[in-house]
């Protein structure tokens, strides 16, 4: 079993609940990590036989295109096409954040992380 993480996709979209985001956009951060068995891979030196890096990335660009009111929904879509596409994922975490968020005063970023583990519970 392995841990794979990709961290610190960049992307600007529109997510949020003020018109004005919807408009001009933002900066977002993805970060996921993810657990799955790559004991194959590792013998094999094939890309088939592990969770393709880039395959994730074009998921996660989809969904940014889609835009959302809430980093809770977004981070959900987000997480739920991951894991459909790769039922060999047994655990993921999934972080997303928001640079410089308009909530009325100086703060690096908000974020949602959301969790899947196999057996439902995490």
């Amino acid at each position: 079993m392995a841990t794979i993480s990709i961290t610190g996709m960049e992307f600007h979209a529109y997510h949020g609940c003020f018109k004005e985001e919807q408009i001009i956009g933002n900066r977002f951060i993805v970060d996921i990590k993810f657990d799955t068995d790559t004991t194959e891979a590792e013998v094999a030196d094939n890309l088939s036989k592990t969770v393709n890096y880039a395959a994730v990335y074009s998921l996660v660009k989809i969904e940014m295109a889609i835009t959302s009111k809430l980093l809770e929904n977004l981070a959900k879509r987000i997480l739920d096409a991951i894991m459909k596409s790769f039922p060999q994922i047994t655990n993921a975490e999934l972080k997303v954040s928001k640079m410089n968020p308009p909530i009325g005063g100086k703060v690096d970023c908000v974020s949602v992380s959301l969790k899947f583990v196999l057996n439902g519970k995490g």
